[in-house]
């Protein structure tokens, strides 16, 4: 149950900001980073950068409904982009 809370609430902590134009994006962790582009790519949103971690991209999806394209090309969540910056350091 605390897991399961800590996950809820960080999942909204870190959620973008209305209007984001770059947003980190987390696909699942067991893909490489070849997997987690083409998936991007295929969503027709730019890779802005790599991170640490290669199934986390930050990207600028395109349009409206950039952050629903990710999803269904597989993207598990989309996250502020500071934030991973924070975490990892990179």
């Amino acid at each position: 149950m605390l897991l399961a809370s800590w996950v809820a609430i960080t999942a909204l902590t870190l959620q973008p900001g209305p209007g984001s134009e770059i947003v980190a994006v987390a696909f699942p962790p067991w893909w490489d980073a070849r997997h987690a582009i083409d998936a991007a790519a295929s969503a027709d949103a730019a890779v802005v950068r790599m991170t640490a971690v290669p199934s986390l991209l930050i990207v600028r999806p395109d349009g409206q409904d950039g952050l629903r394209r990710l999803r269904a090309s597989g993207a598990w969540f989309a996250i502020d982009p500071q934030a991973v910056a924070a975490c990892l350091g990179k």
